[in-house]
Protein backbone atom coordinates (compact mmCIF):
# COMPACT_ATOMS: atom_id res chain seq x y z
CA UNK A 1 0.00 0.00 0.00
CA UNK A 2 1.84 3.21 -1.17
CA UNK A 3 1.10 7.23 -0.74
CA UNK A 4 0.64 9.19 -3.21
CA UNK A 5 0.30 12.82 -3.06
CA UNK A 6 -1.43 15.15 -5.48
CA UNK A 7 -0.79 19.02 -6.28
CA UNK A 8 -3.10 21.22 -8.18
CA UNK A 9 -3.00 25.05 -9.06
CA UNK A 10 -4.84 27.13 -12.00
CA UNK A 11 -2.23 28.77 -13.64
CA UNK A 12 1.68 28.32 -13.94
CA UNK A 13 2.14 31.88 -12.26
CA UNK A 14 0.73 30.08 -8.58
CA UNK A 15 3.32 28.04 -7.06
CA UNK A 16 2.29 24.25 -5.43
CA UNK A 17 5.47 24.68 -3.27
CA UNK A 18 3.21 24.91 -0.37
CA UNK A 19 1.12 21.63 -1.41
CA UNK A 20 4.42 19.92 -1.73
CA UNK A 21 5.95 20.67 1.46
CA UNK A 22 2.83 19.42 3.66
CA UNK A 23 2.72 16.14 1.30
CA UNK A 24 6.41 15.50 2.20
CA UNK A 25 6.05 16.41 5.83
CA UNK A 26 2.82 14.11 5.73
CA UNK A 27 5.05 11.06 4.84
CA UNK A 28 4.51 11.27 1.03
CA UNK A 29 7.94 10.53 -1.31
CA UNK A 30 8.88 13.45 -3.91
CA UNK A 31 8.51 10.65 -6.70
CA UNK A 32 5.06 9.65 -5.78
CA UNK A 33 3.48 13.25 -5.72
CA UNK A 34 1.36 13.89 -9.49
CA UNK A 35 0.66 17.42 -10.06
CA UNK A 36 -1.55 19.11 -12.33
CA UNK A 37 -1.79 23.30 -13.72
CA UNK A 38 -5.54 23.18 -14.75
CA UNK A 39 -8.36 24.69 -13.94
CA UNK A 40 -10.50 23.08 -10.68
CA UNK A 41 -13.68 23.54 -12.62
CA UNK A 42 -12.04 20.46 -14.61
CA UNK A 43 -13.20 17.03 -14.05
CA UNK A 44 -11.08 14.24 -12.71
CA UNK A 45 -10.48 12.20 -16.29
CA UNK A 46 -9.72 16.40 -17.88
CA UNK A 47 -6.69 16.73 -15.94
CA UNK A 48 -3.42 14.62 -16.86
CA UNK A 49 -1.88 14.19 -13.59
CA UNK A 50 -5.63 12.88 -11.97
CA UNK A 51 -5.76 10.73 -14.63
CA UNK A 52 -1.68 9.26 -14.31
CA UNK A 53 -2.44 9.06 -10.73
CA UNK A 54 -5.76 7.44 -11.31
CA UNK A 55 -4.05 4.60 -13.66
CA UNK A 56 -1.11 4.07 -11.58
CA UNK A 57 -3.42 4.09 -7.76
CA UNK A 58 -3.71 0.67 -7.07
CA UNK A 59 -6.33 -1.25 -4.25
CA UNK A 60 -5.40 0.07 -0.91
CA UNK A 61 -3.46 3.04 -1.37
CA UNK A 62 -3.86 6.27 0.04
CA UNK A 63 -4.07 9.89 -2.04
CA UNK A 64 -2.65 12.77 -0.12
CA UNK A 65 -4.17 15.93 -0.58
CA UNK A 66 -3.42 19.32 1.38
CA UNK A 67 -6.74 20.64 0.75
CA UNK A 68 -9.71 18.60 -0.21
CA UNK A 69 -10.64 21.50 -2.88
CA UNK A 70 -7.41 20.47 -4.46
CA UNK A 71 -9.66 17.79 -5.86
CA UNK A 72 -12.54 20.30 -7.52
CA UNK A 73 -13.78 23.53 -6.85
CA UNK A 74 -17.25 22.45 -6.21
CA UNK A 75 -18.52 20.19 -3.73
CA UNK A 76 -19.91 17.70 -6.21
CA UNK A 77 -16.40 17.74 -8.05
CA UNK A 78 -15.28 17.08 -4.99
CA UNK A 79 -17.33 14.56 -4.15
CA UNK A 80 -17.61 12.43 -7.70
CA UNK A 81 -13.18 12.59 -7.27
CA UNK A 82 -13.85 10.85 -3.89
CA UNK A 83 -16.30 8.61 -5.46
CA UNK A 84 -14.16 7.78 -8.51
CA UNK A 85 -11.50 7.03 -6.37
CA UNK A 86 -13.16 5.12 -3.70
CA UNK A 87 -14.48 2.63 -6.49
CA UNK A 88 -11.06 1.22 -7.17
CA UNK A 89 -10.17 1.05 -3.49
CA UNK A 90 -8.17 4.06 -3.26
CA UNK A 91 -8.79 6.03 0.05
CA UNK A 92 -8.17 9.49 0.67
CA UNK A 93 -6.64 11.41 3.23
CA UNK A 94 -6.65 15.83 3.44
CA UNK A 95 -4.14 17.35 5.12
CA UNK A 96 -5.81 20.66 6.02
CA UNK A 97 -9.33 19.17 6.02
CA UNK A 98 -8.66 16.41 9.00
CA UNK A 99 -10.55 13.98 6.39
CA UNK A 100 -9.06 10.71 7.25
CA UNK A 101 -11.25 7.41 6.22
CA UNK A 102 -9.16 5.87 8.44
CA UNK A 103 -10.68 8.13 11.70
CA UNK A 104 -14.72 8.14 12.48
CA UNK A 105 -14.00 11.93 12.32
CA UNK A 106 -12.68 11.91 8.46
CA UNK A 107 -15.70 8.94 7.69
CA UNK A 108 -17.85 12.11 9.32
CA UNK A 109 -16.52 14.12 7.13
CA UNK A 110 -16.98 11.88 3.91
CA UNK A 111 -20.45 11.49 5.15
CA UNK A 112 -21.10 15.36 4.99
CA UNK A 113 -19.54 16.20 2.00
CA UNK A 114 -21.29 14.03 -0.33
CA UNK A 115 -24.77 15.47 1.88
CA UNK A 116 -23.35 18.82 0.93
CA UNK A 117 -22.78 17.24 -2.58
CA UNK A 118 -26.38 16.23 -3.26
CA UNK A 119 -27.93 19.16 -1.92
CA UNK A 120 -25.63 21.65 -4.46
CA UNK A 121 -27.09 18.91 -7.09
CA UNK A 122 -30.55 19.79 -5.77
CA UNK A 123 -30.11 23.34 -6.08
CA UNK A 124 -28.71 23.01 -9.52
CA UNK A 125 -31.95 21.63 -10.51
CA UNK A 126 -34.26 23.93 -8.89
CA UNK A 127 -32.06 26.76 -10.73
CA UNK A 128 -32.58 25.03 -13.94
CA UNK A 129 -36.14 24.77 -13.91
CA UNK A 130 -36.79 27.93 -12.54
CA UNK A 131 -35.04 29.49 -15.49
CA UNK A 132 -36.84 27.34 -17.70
CA UNK A 133 -40.30 28.18 -16.37
CA UNK A 134 -39.12 31.69 -16.47
CA UNK A 135 -38.14 31.71 -20.14
CA UNK A 136 -41.14 30.02 -21.33
CA UNK A 137 -43.67 33.22 -19.82
CA UNK A 138 -41.91 35.04 -21.69
CA UNK A 139 -42.73 33.26 -24.76
CA UNK A 140 -39.46 31.20 -25.26
CA UNK A 141 -39.79 28.58 -27.34
CA UNK A 142 -37.45 25.24 -26.52
CA UNK A 143 -36.97 22.00 -28.73
CA UNK A 144 -36.94 22.44 -32.53
CA UNK A 145 -38.71 25.12 -34.16
CA UNK A 146 -41.81 24.76 -35.38
CA UNK A 147 -42.48 25.52 -39.28
CA UNK A 148 -45.44 27.42 -40.53
CA UNK A 149 -48.76 25.60 -41.72
CA UNK A 150 -48.35 27.04 -45.07
CA UNK A 151 -44.58 25.56 -45.43
CA UNK A 152 -45.85 21.71 -44.22
CA UNK A 153 -48.63 21.94 -46.96
CA UNK A 154 -46.11 23.03 -49.30
CA UNK A 155 -43.68 20.00 -48.74
CA UNK A 156 -46.09 18.09 -48.32
CA UNK A 157 -47.69 18.66 -51.91
CA UNK A 158 -44.16 18.55 -53.47
CA UNK A 159 -43.64 15.20 -51.62
CA UNK A 160 -47.06 13.94 -52.99
CA UNK A 161 -46.72 15.03 -56.27
CA UNK A 162 -42.99 13.21 -56.51
CA UNK A 163 -45.16 9.54 -54.73
CA UNK A 164 -47.68 10.22 -57.53
CA UNK A 165 -44.62 10.80 -60.56
CA UNK A 166 -43.27 6.59 -58.75
CA UNK A 167 -41.03 8.35 -56.36
CA UNK A 168 -40.91 6.13 -53.19
CA UNK A 169 -42.21 7.00 -50.00
CA UNK A 170 -38.19 7.43 -48.38
CA UNK A 171 -37.50 8.92 -51.14
CA UNK A 172 -39.88 12.08 -51.34
CA UNK A 173 -39.28 12.30 -48.04
CA UNK A 174 -36.13 13.13 -48.36
CA UNK A 175 -36.71 15.55 -51.61
CA UNK A 176 -38.44 18.20 -49.24
CA UNK A 177 -35.79 17.31 -46.31
CA UNK A 178 -38.17 15.29 -44.45
CA UNK A 179 -37.61 11.68 -43.05
CA UNK A 180 -40.11 9.16 -43.81
CA UNK A 181 -41.54 9.36 -40.22
CA UNK A 182 -41.79 13.50 -40.69
CA UNK A 183 -43.93 13.15 -43.70
CA UNK A 184 -45.90 10.57 -42.06
CA UNK A 185 -46.75 13.15 -39.42
CA UNK A 186 -47.12 15.78 -41.84
CA UNK A 187 -49.58 13.67 -43.66
CA UNK A 188 -51.82 13.08 -40.73
CA UNK A 189 -52.17 16.41 -40.11
CA UNK A 190 -53.35 17.55 -43.12
CA UNK A 191 -55.40 14.50 -43.35
CA UNK A 192 -57.09 15.89 -39.67
CA UNK A 193 -57.61 19.40 -41.28
CA UNK A 194 -58.83 18.19 -44.94
CA UNK A 195 -60.78 15.22 -43.30
CA UNK A 196 -59.28 13.00 -45.52
CA UNK A 197 -58.07 9.15 -45.31
CA UNK A 198 -55.64 8.90 -48.47
CA UNK A 199 -51.82 7.78 -48.09
CA UNK A 200 -49.79 9.24 -49.84
CA UNK A 201 -47.69 5.50 -49.48
CA UNK A 202 -49.96 4.29 -51.52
Amino acid sequence: MKQLGYTCVSTSSQDAQLQLDALVAAGVQKRDVFADVTSGSKTAMERPGMKRLLEYAEDGDTVVVWHVDRLSRSQIGVFNTLTLLRDRGVHVRSISDGIDPATSTGRLMLNMLATLAEYERELIVERVNAGIAAARQNGTRFGRPVSAPTVIADKLAIAEDARAKGRTAEGAARLVGWTQRSADAAQQISFLQRGTRKSWRA
